[in-house]
């Protein structure tokens, strides 16, 4: 359990990089330190990893770092107009609701 903690912890530092090269460099270092362990689960996420590599390692390019703040503050307004529409059943009416909520301010 211990080891299989420690595994999680050290592959988050993952997104830290911000260079293709020294992330290739961490995770080639962290598949060895995987490769000793028989941590089953593991090894299916390795696999996993290993076929969206490309993708993965193309976050670290600083310029494709993306701040998901506007989406939360989006899905944040439409939680509160959701709650307070609390038993208002027309989704025709909530959908108007939340997209006039978005309008500028006249």
């Amino acid at each position: 359990m211990y080891k299989a903690y420690l595994l999680k912890e050290s592959f988050g530092k993952l997104w830290d990089y911000k260079s293709a090269s020294n992330a290739e460099r961490f995770f080639t270092n962290w598949k060895s330190q995987l490769r000793w362990s028989r941590l089953k689960p593991f090894h299916q996420f390795l696999k996993m990893i290993e076929r969206h590599w490309h993708n993965i390692v193309s976050y670290c390019n600083p310029n494709n770092k993306v701040s998901l703040g506007l989406v939360e503050g989006v899905n944040n307004k439409i939680r509160v107009i959701q709650r307070r529409a609390y038993g208002i059943k027309d989704r025709v009416y909530l959908r108007l609701k939340i997209l006039t909520s978005f309008l500028p301010d006249l």
